[in-house]
């Protein structure tokens, strides 16, 4: 009875974790592609890891099944064999449940369409901006070091003081963003991604205001994890 109880119990176990082991589907295609392989990664422990891998011959859809335990950034990497030279890595930020990618050959990146994810429309939303951001930040760079060719002062002074307001100003971006959305595990992914070294104050403010299953996921304890070793850090330099 004994062996009975334990072999049923096994069974119970096998099959819930099968349930489990899929609960990601993403289709896609890749417009244009003959021959390749795409990757399905993520980072684990500062290394990108290889989930799954699909080879592409002939056929442009692809399809992954796997499973994540949260809402995380996944990459889509394309090892090409035609050696061409383009953007070759898809990041995006999946949710369990189907989604759908679809992209191009010749503008791997640039042209990827990624749909089925709350957390990825917001992701676009802000990348966005931050693009804004950084390209006013690139004419700001170009047009001090133009200054110290001239050795004009004063536009050395002013292109100094607008980049270091910039840099500011995507700071509290970036921290309001975060709060504005933290019922979505983007907002504690962009703490410890974009703004990690803010004043600990900011980081604190967006963790207080995550909902409660936000603070419970993935990125939500790496934000937790974070901040308790900034504060002993900050103790220590008292």
């Amino acid at each position: 009875m004994k062996k009975l109880g334990l072999l049923l119990l096994i069974i119970f176990s096998v099959t819930a974790c099968s349930k489990d082991e899929k609960n990601l589907t993403i289709n896609g295609k890749i417009q244009g592609l003959k021959k390749g392989t795409l990757y399905l990664q993520k980072i684990e422990d500062t290394s990108l890891v290889t989930l799954d891998s699909v080879v592409i011959k002939g056929n442009e859809n692809f399809t992954f099944e796997t499973f994540i335990e949260d809402p995380q950034v996944l990459y889509l990497y394309l090892n090409k064999v035609d050696h061409s030279e383009f953007d070759d890595r898809i990041m995006f930020f999946a949710e369990p449940g189907e989604m759908v990618v679809n992209t191009t050959l010749k503008n791997f990146e640039k042209d990827a369409i990624v749909e089925g994810s709350e957390n990825q429309k917001k992701f676009i939303e802000y990348r966005k901006m931050i693009q804004q951001f950084n390209s006013r930040n690139l004419e700001l760079i170009q047009a001090n070091l133009q200054a110290q060719k001239e050795k004009n002062g004063a536009r050395i002074d002013s292109t100094s003081k607008e980049y270091e307001n910039l840099i500011k100003r995507k700071y509290l971006y970036t921290v309001n963003f975060a709060i504005n959305n933290k019922d979505l595990e983007l907002a504690p992914y962009l703490a410890i991604s974009e703004v990690y070294d803010a004043n600990i104050k900011y980081l604190d403010t967006i963790y207080k205001v995550l909902t409660p299953e936000v603070k419970n996921s993935k990125y939500g304890k790496s934000l937790e994890d974070f901040l308790r070793e900034r504060k002993e850090q900050e103790k220590k330099t008292e």
